[in-house]
C-alpha cells in the first residue's frame, strides 16, 4: 500500500513538474532584437545582461550590427521584430510610407568634429576650405550641414569626403582630411590613438542623435503585451543604469569591446531614458527637413506626419508620466 502511496505521489510530481515545465516555456516568448552594437544601445545591452528580459517573460535573441540603419533594414526585412535606430533610417522609411511604429526614445547624444593638429582649425570658420570627413545618409550628413550653417559656410566652401565612422581615424591620422563628423565612441578612440596631434572642435549643441525603438506595425498590433514588456524592462534597465553608474559602465563597455577606463570619461555625453518626448519630433523633423532640401527622399516625398508613426500607446500604458508628446 506504502508502495502505491508512494508511487501516486511520485507521478504526481512528475506529472506537476511537466506541467511547470511547460508553462514555463510556454511563458518565454522569443523576441528578436536587432541591435546597434555602441553605447548608443546602453539600455538594451544592460536589459539583456542584468535579465531584465527574463523578468518580464521573454527570451531576446540579439543580432549585433554596426548601424541602426542595417538594425531597421534587417526588421524591415522580417530579419528581426525589433530595431534600435536613429533618426536617419527612421525618417526614411516614414517617407518612403513603410508601416513603421516608433515606441520610444532610449537615448540621445551631441555628434562632434574632431580636428587634426595639422589643419589649424579653432574656430568654425577655421572649417573653410578643409577637408571634412561625414557618413552620408547618417545624422553625420544632418550634422555636417548644421555645422557648416553655424558657421556661416556652404558645401561650396569645404570639401567633403564621405567614409564610415571606422574609417575616419586612419585617414585623419594619415592627413588625407583635415577634420571628420561623427558619434562617439569614435572621437575618443581616435583622440585616444593621435593624442595630441588631434583636437575637438567647440559644437557642442548643434546636434544630437537619437536612438530609439522602432518595430512594424503589425508586429506591434499582433503583439501588444510583448512589446509592453520588452519596454518595461527597458525602463528598468534604465534605472538600474542611473543607480550603477560604474557596474554600467563596465557592462556596456564589455559589450561593445572598450575598457571601462575608455568609455567612463564619455560616459554622460549619453543620455539615456526610456521616453516619447518632443526631441523625438524635433529631430525627426529636423532630419526630414534636411532630405526634403537635398533631395535626400522618395520622388515627390512631403514632410511626413511623424505623429502618425509614434505609436505612444505601449508606452504610456505601462508608464504614462513618460509620454510627453
Amino acid at each position: 500500500m506504502k508502495c502505491i502511496s508512494r508511487c501516486i505521489v511520485n507521478g504526481l510530481g512528475v506529472l506537476m513538474f511537466g506541467i511547470c515545465t511547460s508553462v514555463s516555456v510556454h511563458a518565454a516568448e522569443t523576441v528578436r532584437l536587432a541591435q546597434n552594437l555602441s553605447p548608443i544601445s546602453g539600455v538594451t545591452i544592460v536589459a539583456k545582461h542584468k535579465g531584465f528580459f527574463e523578468e518580464q517573460g521573454l527570451d531576446v535573441e540579439v543580432s549585433n550590427f554596426t548601424s541602426g540603419k542595417q538594425c531597421l533594414q534587417t526588421v524591415q526585412g522580417g530579419g528581426a521584430d525589433i530595431a534600435t535606430t536613429a533618426e536617419a533610417p527612421t525618417t526614411a522609411a516614414a517617407m518612403a510610407k513603410e508601416p513603421i511604429a516608433f515606441l520610444a526614445r532610449t537615448e540621445y547624444s551631441d555628434l562632434k568634429t574632431l580636428t587634426a593638429e595639422h589643419s589649424k582649425i579653432g574656430s568654425l570658420q577655421d572649417l573653410k576650405g578643409k577637408k571634412i570627413a561625414f557618413s552620408a545618409g547618417t545624422g553625420s550628413e544632418v550634422y555636417t550641414q548644421a555645422l557648416l550653417k553655424k558657421a556661416g559656410l556652404t558645401t561650396e566652401d569645404v570639401q567633403l569626403v564621405n567614409l564610415r565612422p571606422q574609417d575616419m581615424a586612419p585617414a585623419l591620422a594619415s592627413g588625407s582630411i583635415d577634420a571628420f563628423n561623427t558619434w562617439e565612441p569614435y572621437i575618443a578612440n581616435t583622440k585616444r590613438v593621435m593624442g595630441d596631434k588631434a583636437a575637438l572642435l567647440d559644437t557642442k549643441g548643434i546636434y544630437a542623435e537619437t536612438f530609439n525603438i522602432v518595430v512594424m506595425k503589425d508586429y506591434l498590433e499582433k503583439n501588444q503585451e510583448t512589446v509592453q514588456n520588452f519596454l518595461k524592462a527597458l525602463i528598468k534597465a534604465e534605472q538600474w543604469m542611473k543607480a550603477n553608474r560604474s557596474e554600467a559602465i563596465e557592462v556596456v563597455a564589455n559589450a561593445v569591446n572598450l575598457k571601462p577606463a575608455d568609455l567612463e570619461p564619455i560616459w554622460d555625453d549619453y543620455v539615456y531614458e526610456v521616453v516619447l518626448d518632443q526631441r523625438v519630433l524635433d529631430v525627426l523633423h529636423a532630419h526630414a527637413e534636411w532630405r526634403l532640401e537635398t533631395g535626400n527622399a522618395p520622388t515627390k516625398a512631403s514632410m511626413p506626419d511623424f505623429m502618425s508613426i509614434i505609436d505612444t500607446g505601449p508606452l504610456k500604458s505601462i508608464a504614462p508620466e513618460r509620454v510627453r508628446l
